[in-house]
């Protein structure tokens, strides 16, 4: 199953679970599917440590560049999810309903995960996402997520303090969704992304999370 796919099964709820964020437009990408990748996307690009070449995502822990057009780390939060979502609000302007996961995003996110590097940021967020939450005091339910048994619920408080306000703010802005939306879609939602990226109950290596693209 691709990224696609899971986004697409999460957005429609077959499981019939809450949908406090699936506003979409013209039956492209939801605002709360859009975070969620915009999320890892950052995570991939402003991991901790040195910096990696120009346009080419780090290793977990380390920071990287974005590509051309897509803003720039010294602008700030706001700037890099501004390029990643097109400034746009609550949609994918000019998004295709149907067609490949690039097709359905808008900005620099759609050329980020459409492209040669797509598996290092997806990989590359995962890891330093999982490594915030761990180090925030959430390891045990991020671990779970990974893990094959039951995944831990996260509050959409504990979400906000694990991720940051700034980061909450930024997000909600650029999709268009209001701040409690957000972290509501997001503690329902992440938990079952990062359980759907690891079906090995691990962490996937950059060749893995490429065949998922």
């Amino acid at each position: 199953m691709g990224l696609l796919d899971i986004l697409n099964g999460m957005q429609n709820g077959p499981r019939g679970q809450r949908q406090p964020a699936n506003r979409n437009r013209g039956g492209g990408m939801s605002p709360i599917m859009m975070g969620l990748l915009a999320l890892l996307a950052y995570k991939a690009f402003k991991g901790r440590g040195g910096a990696a070449g120009a346009g080419q995502p780090a290793a977990p822990g380390r920071t990287a560049t974005l590509p051309p057009g897509t803003g720039s780390p010294s602008g700030g939060l706001g700037d890099i999810l501004g390029g990643l979502l097109g400034k746009g609000t609550g949609g994918a302007p000019g998004a295709k309903p149907s067609g490949s996961l690039a097709d359905m995003l808008p900005g620099g996110l759609g050329g980020l995960l459409g492209g040669a590097a797509a598996g290092s940021v997806l990989s590359g967020g995962l890891g330093n996402l999982v490594k915030e939450l761990e180090e925030r005091g959430h390891g045990t339910a991020a671990q779970s997520w990974i893990g094959t048994g039951q995944n831990q619920e996260i509050t959409p408080s504990d979400l906000e303090h694990a991720l940051g306000s700034d980061t909450i703010e930024a997000i909600a802005e650029h999709t268009g969704l209001g701040r409690s939306e957000l972290l509501a879609g997001l503690s329902d939602h992440l938990p079952e992304l990062i359980d759907q990226l690891t079906p090995h109950g691990r962490l996937p290596s950059e060749q893995e999370a490429a065949r998922l693209i």
